[in-house]
């Protein structure tokens, strides 16, 4: 997820167990801040860029530094940052237990968005993604946030347990969406006659309600919006479709040998396949799992690729322009203003 919601569930996680020092002074303050500065730790391999080489940042996002078996040494890593600053407050073992704590969550949480994170590595370079939660989603983060701030007020470890009981319940509510969203999704899939390849069902982002279904079906990329209602009122909103790309197909004339065919291919993987050039821009590849409108297949994120110099390494760029009446679209979707499924 955001930054901000990493160290605030690091920071509510250290409390949780935090202790008295020697002098039977609390050490709730101390433990939080050191919580919230670690769990922010995982996310510094966005740091990891190259300057010849963009794509370098999207492979590494999310990378060893979210595995399950990262967590003792990102922990380690950072006790020996924190250490000097620390030492005189806390104890070698109490410093590095908060550390772990706040570093503990942060594959997990990744791992609940749609994004993709390396959760086994390195027996696996799969990138697990449950699509419980969208990667920015508010309503998570004040929930923490009221927690640590409350619990810190209060100093009454109950609260900082209950609101920990209570991130995981919207967690759950986010699956119980997910399943409602895929069936309904699957169902609009089988009445159009189509076998899917590929299939996700992700959040949009900020909330649960209104979630975005992409499926591959004979070479071609469909996209739809789907809106679960807390009780009932489900609606669909059917959306573009786009042609799959295939270099072979698209750039025939593309070496093999290629560094440009080499960054095709790993932005390919990336994406789990979902690639196509974008209807707005023809010297760009998309990612068409993400799009500024849950049914669109302009995406979020592509390359730019230039064909005439194909030993050249493309582009990473982010497309988030979203007009006012984009905008208004959506917020027409997630609150079911829209007649008849249609926006």
């Amino acid at each position: 997820m955001d930054i901000i919601t990493q160290g605030l569930l690091g920071g509510l996680l250290a409390q949780s167990v935090a202790k008295k020092d020697k002098s039977g002074r609390s050490e709730r303050k101390r433990a939080t801040l050191v919580g919230v500065l670690a769990g922010l730790l995982a996310d510094a391999d966005i740091l990891i860029s190259s300057a010849s080489d963009p794509l370098l940042t999207i492979e590494y996002h999310r990378h060893f530094s979210h595995s399950l078996l990262f967590i003792p040494v990102g922990a380690a890593i950072a006790f020996m940052l924190l250490w000097p600053f620390m030492r005189r407050y806390l104890s070698l073992q109490r410093l590095y237990i908060y550390c772990f704590m706040g570093y503990s969550m942060s594959g997990l949480l990744d791992a609940s968005t749609s994004y993709g994170t390396h959760l086994f590595w390195p027996f696996s370079d799969e990138r697990v993604a449950w699509h419980l939660i969208s990667i920015i989603d508010p309503l998570f983060s004040l929930i923490l946030l009221v927690a640590l701030i409350s619990g810190l007020l209060m100093s009454r470890r109950y609260i900082t347990h209950a609101g920990l009981v209570l991130a995981f319940s919207y967690m759950l509510f986010g699956f119980i969406q997910l399943q409602r969203a895929s069936d309904i999704a699957t169902d609009l899939a089988s009445s159009r006659g189509h076998t899917t390849a590929q299939h996700v069902v992700k959040p949009t982002i900020g909330n649960l309600l209104l979630w975005r279904s992409t499926y591959i079906h004979e070479q071609r990329i469909y996209v739809d919006a789907v809106r679960i209602g807390l009780f009932s009122d489900n609606q669909i909103y059917e959306g573009e479709s786009v042609e799959l790309f295939g270099v072979t197909k698209n750039l025939p004339d593309l070496p093999l040998d290629s560094q440009l065919y080499a960054d095709i291919e790993r932005f390919r993987i990336f994406s789990d396949g979902f690639v196509a050039v974008d209807p707005t821009q023809a010297n760009v590849i998309g990612d068409v799992r993400y799009s500024m409108l849950p049914t669109s297949t302009k995406p979020l994120w592509g390359i730019v690729i230039d064909n005439t110099q194909p030993q050249q390494h493309a582009d990473y760029q982010f497309f988030r322009d979203l007009s006012q009446e984009g905008r208004q679209t959506f917020k027409n979707m997630l609150f079911g203003r829209c007649a008849a499924g249609n926006c």
